[in-house]
């Protein structure tokens, strides 16, 4: 099987690179100056788990792609998205199976229309890892996983050679029967953790620890979660109420990658992750009060970034 990553940083770099260390048929889409640099350093990983050093990764270019690929593995960033589509456009043929590992949903939309949905699997993924300056994949925990499957719940002939592909990988792969309901789980969490740490600017322990600070975290989530139920993927019980237990938790440090991203003057999914889940609760006849706050304090600072920047 052929298998094209898009991009070589934190996220694709890493799956992409353990894929490689076993032997898999693996080329990562970089733009030319990120395969200058792997052509000349090669791809390294530091790992908790194992380092990984790929001393001569398969690489490509958009403007070298010419042939599509079997699966192509999709991790770029949300405001990439419309970027790595076109690029991308080459590699996928009627056989393709794109994966795409980004949070939220509207990213399906987007893949759907580009390719066609019968070529659009479903797909999330959770690690801890970023890329540093030196172009060094550093991953921070021992969390690595990979998820995918139809998004009709049947197990496909793909399915089962994706499966194939993933036996001895030093990652937790596995293959779902409700990977749209995983993905909308994700998103729950994931849009509560980065709504209160990004409007509170603070750690789920800071707010936990402040006045009213447990009852905004838990109105957060359980308006994140009207919008799933009312689409249909409302989080399963006991996924609940872990998410509510992490996100409670006294003197957690944890944190969304997006606060760390604003601190950082990067720029945010705020779209992608909350501006799109309040549109499907409005869709649905839901309102959500807390997160059109946060979407407010998200797009300030878009806002603010966009004035600097002019």
């Amino acid at each position: 099987m052929r298998i094209l990553v898009v991009g070589a940083g934190a996220t694709g770099g890493y799956f992409g690179a353990r894929l490689a260390e076993i032997g898999r048929d693996v080329t990562f889409l970089v733009r030319p100056a990120r395969a200058e640099k792997l052509a000349a350093e090669g791809l390294r990983v530091k790992s908790p788990v194992g380092d990984v050093h790929i001393a001569s990764p398969k690489t490509v270019t958009a403007d070298k792609l010419s042939e599509p690929f079997d699966l192509v593995i999709l991790s770029a960033k949300a405001y990439d998205l419309d970027g790595a589509v076109a690029d991308l456009r080459p590699a996928v043929g009627p056989q393709t199976a794109v994966l795409p590992i980004l949070n939220g949903m509207r990213h399906l939309d987007v893949l759907d229309a580009a390719f066609g949905p019968e070529r659009v699997l479903g797909g999330t993924c959770a690690i801890v890892a970023t890329l540093t300056k030196a172009g060094e994949i550093r991953q921070m925990s021992e969390l690595h996983s990979l998820t995918y499957g139809e998004r009709d719940g049947t197990r496909s002939e793909r399915i089962a050679a994706i499966e194939a592909q993933m036996e001895g990988v030093r990652f937790q792969a596995r293959s779902s029967d409700k990977v749209v309901l995983e993905m909308w789980e994700k998103w729950v969490f994931l849009a509560t953790l980065a709504g209160a740490t990004t409007l509170m600017r603070a750690s789920i322990g800071d707010i936990v620890a402040a006045p009213g600070g447990p009852a905004f975290v838990e109105g957060l989530l359980d308006e994140c979660q009207a919008v799933a139920v009312a689409n249909g993927y409302g989080s399963r019980e006991k996924v609940l109420a872990g998410a509510r237990k992490t996100l409670t938790a006294e003197k957690s440090p944890m944190t969304a990658s997006m606060l760390r991203d604003i601190e950082g003057g990067a720029r945010i999914e705020a779209d992608h992750i909350v501006g799109d889940l309040i549109a499907r609760g409005r869709k649905a006849g839901i309102e959500t009060p807390i997160l059109a706050r946060v979407l407010t304090g998200l797009k300030a600072y878009e806002n603010r970034k966009a004035r600097e920047a002019a």
